[in-house]
């Protein structure tokens, strides 16, 4: 197995407080799992995610955790219809109860897209089932994360799609156990302004997931986002959960781009 690359370990020892790695596995499906864990913990990486309960047990035998769980809400059918509560109040609530038992801290979930809705009547509605939901996470010492994701290029529709109503959420909902998750490369595409954004709105931020900008594939310099920067943003406001990487490589082979990234986001 590879060893952790030393610009890691200084990174690690010279940042008390600091972020823990993860990465989203869905970008990488030509990889059995198995054996994309083995790999990616040799790079510093403590964290496989967004994967379903099945799957946890596969990442955990080698010592690595899932940090955001899958849910059970989708893209497009998310909390912000009434109708759809009678489902996600209580399945959520067992995949809480998953998390827990399983000992993860995160577990995913989603707006829906507006289809008509006028935003202040999906705030109201998702705030309604989120009340029912957070106090299991809460009992259980799981934290649900709402994903903000653009609207613009990948979800066209998606409510989440803007820190402040986000932020709105979270204020409404009232719960330390959800918080939003908050992906840069979603957020360029809608708002930019990144660095400042995660000084404001650090209190309502638990996850971040990374890409690059345009077209969410390697963080390095053929994009336009600073993530040595950014990452010293969200050290400074002292978070100390993960940080996830969410880009499509296009080089090849692709873990190498994943173990540049790492380094990347460890300067």
């Amino acid at each position: 197995m590879p060893s952790i690359p030393s610009s890691l370990a200084r990174a690690a020892a010279l940042t008390p407080g600091g972020f823990r790695h993860s990465v989203c596995k869905w970008c990488y499906p030509d990889i059995p799992l198995a054996e994309f864990a083995a790999v990616v913990k040799g790079f510093g990486i403590e964290s496989v995610e967004l994967l379903d309960p099945a799957e946890w047990a596969v990442v955990q035998k080698l010592g690595l955790t899932c940090a955001m769980a899958n849910g059970t809400t989708s893209i497009g059918k998310g909390m912000n219809r009434l109708e759809h509560h009678a489902a996600y109040v209580p399945s959520m609530i067992e995949r809480i109860n998953q998390c827990a038992e399983a000992g993860l801290p995160n577990v995913i979930l989603f707006s829906g897209n507006r289809d008509g809705m006028p935003d202040e009547q999906g705030l109201e509605n998702c705030a309604t089932g989120l009340k029912q939901i957070v106090g299991e996470a809460e009992k259980r010492g799981v934290t649900v994360c709402m994903e903000l994701m653009n609207s613009k290029v990948n979800h066209q529709d998606y409510m989440c799609d803007r820190t402040p109503w986000g932020v709105e959420l979270v204020k409404r909902v009232g719960s330390e156990r959800f918080k939003l998750l908050y992906d840069i490369y979603h957020m360029q595409v809608m708002e930019g302004d990144v660095i400042r954004t995660i000084q404001q709105s650090h209190p309502y931020i638990g996850h971040y997931h990374t890409a690059g900008y345009p077209g969410r594939n390697e963080i390095d310099d053929t994009q336009e986002l600073n993530y040595p920067a950014i990452m010293r943003a969200i050290k400074a406001t002292g978070f100390t959960g993960f940080v996830a990487q969410e880009f499509l490589p296009k080089r090849t082979p692709p873990l190498d781009s994943l173990k540049e990234a790492v380094e990347i986001c460890s300067e």
